[in-house]
């Protein structure tokens, strides 16, 4: 005797399937924690004292740089 699944539950298998695998190819999870981590370095960078020669501005700005280029190739990888 062969027993079927019920469609729902075959359709319901495809759909998650296929999520899984559009997550896969579009998911970035460590440019996605680099952005994170810089966010996190330009915020400590802010609350620091700026008695540091024009260097913790300079660190600033180079961390915005930082977070639009990653954000750019992000970007850039779901396009292709």
């Amino acid at each position: 005797m062969r027993t079927s699944l019920p469609r729902s539950l075959v359709l319901g298998g495809a759909i998650a399937t296929s999520l899984c695998i559009g997550y896969a190819l579009g998911a970035q999870p460590h440019m996605d924690e680099a952005v994170a981590i810089l966010q996190s370095a330009r915020a400590e960078l802010g609350k620091a004292e700026p008695n540091k020669g024009g260097h913790r501005e300079r660190a600033m700005g180079l961390i915005d740089q930082a977070i639009a280029e990653v954000r750019a190739g992000i970007a850039f990888a779901a396009g292709h």
